[in-house]
């Protein structure tokens, strides 16, 4: 396949496996927020007061699937504009230094868990190395918008707006088979907004949502891709 990085465009699809992250800020103490307010909750055996530290975090990646189709356009010998649209399912769960409670169950949970459908919709530039026989490394940089289309009711602890702007960087390798393109790529994506959302209902504890001051989604993405 030496002529194939001369095409105008090209096609492909791309097969990935994430891990989910939060960078988390939060009040400290909780009373910070000018929006916490105490309140009494039956089953606590301690009620949460403005002088609490309420903490989460992420402390355990869970792998999530991608899956895309690519569409490359060339733009100088060692330039590529790619569009990358996918879909991303993953999964994170927060564990605060509290117990976790939900209204609709009698003992605490152990973390709570947050699920994520994503559709991806990447724009970025490969800046690529001469190639060496069948091989060329690569660097791969840009913007991403990711929209969460996974249902997010009102009594969620903690409620994500759906839609989220990052920043993406990235290395990876091609080799260039008798038939395609085969390319291993790994790539981080930072998440540039606040995606935390309103607290939930009042019959829901909101102190879980009111410890955090800022929320940001940040993705390792390792992927195959097939052109």
């Amino acid at each position: 396949m030496t002529t194939f990085d001369d095409k105008l465009i090209h096609f492909g699809f791309t097969l990935g496996i994430n891990t989910l992250d939060f960078g988390l800020t939060h009040y400290n103490p909780i009373g910070n927020n000018p929006d916490f307010a105490p309140a009494n909750w039956p089953l606590d055996k301690k009620q949460i007061v403005g002088s609490d530290e309420v903490r989460a975090d992420v402390s355990r990646l869970i792998p999530g699937f991608t899956v895309g189709i690519i569409s490359s356009l060339r733009l100088t010998r060692d330039l590529d504009l790619r569009f990358l649209p996918g879909l991303s399912f993953g999964e994170r769960q927060l564990y605060y230094n509290i117990p976790v409670w939900e209204t609709d169950y009698y003992q605490p949970l152990q973390y709570y868990s947050i699920k994520s459908t994503f559709l991806d919709f990447p724009l970025l530039i490969k800046y690529k190395a001469r190639r060496i026989n069948n091989d060329r490394p690569y660097i791969i940089f840009g913007p991403a918008y990711r929209q969460d289309i996974s249902r997010s009711g009102k009594e969620d602890l903690v409620r994500l707006k759906s839609g989220g702007l990052y920043a993406e960087v990235g290395a990876g390798w091609d080799h260039y088979f008798a038939f395609f393109r085969f390319s291993v790529e790994a790539k981080v994506s930072l998440g540039l907004n606040n995606l935390l959302g309103a607290p939930p209902s009042e019959n829901q504890r909101q102190y879980y949502t009111y410890a955090i001051r800022e929320l940001k989604s940040n993705i390792f993405t390792f992927s195959f891709h097939f052109e």
